[in-house]
């Protein structure tokens, strides 16, 4: 049996997230029937992330087992054609029979994009959550510092999440404009249900005066979701970066250059 780690984009305005669902289609079972049909045979895939319905990833891995002999050219090639335009394999390579591309994940990074202007653009409606008010993204990269570290995210996460451990490590986390854009930038060791979309909204709030400036430790400490901010919508939402043991290397110059920066 072997074993293929393969990378893929997609575009998530057209699905209900990443896992296959009874009544609903979805990333997952978009790639699987290509696959299929491909091979010849049921081909079931393993990702390393459950996206939500109208989320984007940049950057996603799954894995898959199969008898066939087909190259990994044949696997990205030959699935591309039988995928929409807004699902795209990147890259494909033989891996360990024990490979897989959710347990063996070392960290995700998120990005959040803030289409920031009164006017509305037809080419972010689905790609960009707008607000109109003005976004001091230079004070919000600031607060977002308060975020790095290991915390209990009890505060930002949604009320449907089953996780007992609320507690996650995050490597970094930023606040940049781009012209009309302001980007969100999370990396962390994982997170949970709705996690960076409410963190984002927290800071929003901040920047609307609704939570004072500071505020984010005192939340992380209350384990309390009603005081923190708003869950923003999902189209804003992209995942940017999938770490594994061969990457941890970045994570580690990433949190090396943070601290430089912070005069640590």
């Amino acid at each position: 049996m072997r074993n293929f780690k393969v990378k893929m984009a997609y575009r998530g305005t057209a699905y209900h997230g990443f896992q296959r669902q009874n009544n609903a289609y979805t990333v997952q079972q978009a790639v699987e029937e290509a696959l299929s049909s491909l091979l010849g045979e049921n081909v079931t895939i393993y990702g390393c992330s459950r996206t939500d319905t109208g989320v984007h990833a940049r950057e996603f891995y799954f894995n898959f087992y199969t008898e066939n002999t087909i190259t990994c050219r044949g696997i990205v090639f030959g699935a591309n054609s039988r995928l929409g335009d807004d699902i795209a394999l990147l890259s494909c390579e033989e891996a360990p029979e024990d490979f897989h591309a959710r347990y063996l994940c070392r960290g995700k990074e998120y990005e959040y994009i803030v289409h920031n202007s009164e006017y509305k653009n037809p080419f972010y409606i689905d790609t960009a959550y707008r607000s109109w008010y003005p976004i001091d993204a230079e004070m919000l990269d600031a607060e977002a510092k308060d975020f790095i570290g290991e915390h209990d995210f009890k505060s930002f996460c949604s009320a449907d999440c089953t996780k007992e451990n609320t507690v996650r490590t995050i490597y970094d986390c930023g606040v940049r404009r781009e012209g009309e854009l302001v980007i969100f930038t999370v990396s962390g060791s994982g997170f949970l249900y709705n996690m960076v979309r409410i963190m984002v909204g927290t800071l929003l709030h901040i920047n609307e005066g609704k939570l004072p400036r500071g505020a984010i430790k005192d939340l992380l400490t209350k384990r309390d979701r009603t005081l923190a901010g708003r869950t923003v919508p999902p189209q804003g939402l992209y995942l940017n970066k999938v770490y594994y043991d061969e990457d941890i290397d970045k994570i580690d110059n990433a949190d090396v250059k943070r601290k430089e920066s912070m005069g640590k």
